[in-house]
């Protein structure tokens, strides 16, 4: 029989197996990190409805189960929303299959001049499965106010009038959650990495 002593250092050697084991076992992997600006928690997305390029009115609860790329910006704009819209379109063929879980939306902050067929037209250019929304000044000004979108009108002799509007563009879910705010000048691959990990959710 075993003695006292024995049987204590088996029983410790047992306590301390499963510790060593764990210890050895792989710390699980960090969670990846978007590169956009997080919010931390996600809150719901402002929902709105809109008369869309598509001809009917469209809103955000449309794209439930799909993660919505959200930009604001106007057809005349010379530099930010042409280079905004196309790298979203570069970033939409490197998603390959898996574009199709990703709507692009742009609402207009020119309603005077951007009509639902000059809109749909404009940002069709870039991909034909981009969306646009217009609506009156009061419809649009309620949008903006709900997301935090700065926009003024902007006049310059012997020039058509511009826009000075904020040139971010937000990620939402598929739960319609805001999940991250991109600044202006990122380039596709960083969309690219984001929305794969906002696709990967379930």
């Amino acid at each position: 029989m075993a003695s006292h002593f024995t049987m204590r250092i088996m029983l410790a050697a047992c306590l301390l197996l499963p510790a060593a084991l764990l210890a050895q076992s792989p710390a699980p992997a960090p969670a990846p990190t978007l590169k956009a600006g997080v919010f931390e928690p996600p809150r719901e997305a402002p929902d709105f409805t809109l008369p869309g390029t598509t001809g009917a009115d469209v809103s955000m609860r449309d794209w439930r189960g799909k993660v919505v790329v959200l930009g604001f910006g106007f057809t005349h704009c010379p530099e930010v929303c042409p280079i905004t819209l196309g790298t979203l379109a570069a970033a939409r063929r490197q998603l390959g299959a898996q574009a199709d879980e990703v709507q692009v939306l742009w609402i207009t902050v020119d309603p005077e001049r951007d009509d639902a067929a000059r809109l749909g037209a404009y940002v069709t250019a870039f991909d034909k499965s981009f969306v646009g929304a217009t609506g009156s000044e009061e419809q649009l000004a309620a949008v903006r106010r709900d997301y935090g979108i700065a926009a003024a009108k902007v006049q310059r002799e012997g020039q058509s009038d511009s826009y000075s509007h904020s040139a971010f563009t937000y990620l939402i879910d598929r739960e319609g959650r805001l999940r991250a705010l991109m600044p202006y000048g990122h380039p596709p691959e960083d969309f690219v990495h984001d929305l794969r990990i906002l696709l990967a959710v379930p």
